[in-house]
């Protein structure tokens, strides 16, 4: 299975670096010198990274060939994408690949069944599991332990514990109809 692990950025100094936006937990292992990553449009790959370093908490890779300004600049937004065995799993418990969340039955901690997880949005700041409800509607959960504190793999399913509003389809139109008052 391919899973995208990074998108590159912007080009930084005249070398060939570009910053990457890591999109995996694994970045040591995905996106480590030597890596061969195939590219998202194909046309731009597949890319071979030569190096890698963190710098002012950014990661910077230099991929084989790259070697100025123009040819990083010439990938940005570029996606990279590794080829995953679907039979591995992150080493942390706590940690999982999208392919596992996707299809997942999501349920609030009480067994109301609220949809299913349709696609995981990853932010710079948070990732978001989108939730396809029965009734064609979609709602965005948070994915963090406070909100979602049990994957169930073995019942696929996800368990949520939604803090008030967060499913509540007409919340946003009340609270607008409330600032007209």
């Amino acid at each position: 299975m391919q899973l995208v692990v990074a998108r590159v950025g912007r080009a930084h100094g005249i070398e060939g670096e570009v910053t990457v936006e890591v999109r995996t937990d694994e970045p040591e292992l995905r996106l480590a010198p030597g890596s061969v990553l195939a590219t998202e449009p194909a046309s731009a790959g597949p890319l071979t990274i030569e190096t890698g370093r963190v710098h002012s908490g950014r990661l910077l890779l230099r991929f084989a060939g790259v070697t100025d300004r123009t040819g990083a600049e010439a990938l940005r937004n570029v996606l990279l994408i590794a080829e995953v065995d679907l039979e591995d799993v992150p080493e942390d418990p706590q940690e999982f690949y999208d392919h596992q969340l996707i299809d997942l039955d999501v349920v609030t901690v009480d067994g109301t069944l609220v949809g299913r997880i349709a696609e995981i949005s990853h932010l710079p700041y948070q990732d978001l599991l989108i939730v396809r409800r029965p009734d064609g509607g979609e709602v965005m959960v948070p994915f963090v332990a406070e909100i979602v504190p049990e994957i169930d793999l073995t019942e696929q399913r996800a368990i949520i514990d939604p803090p008030p509003g967060l499913l509540d389809d007409g919340a946003a139109e009340v609270a607008r109809s409330g600032d007209d008052a």
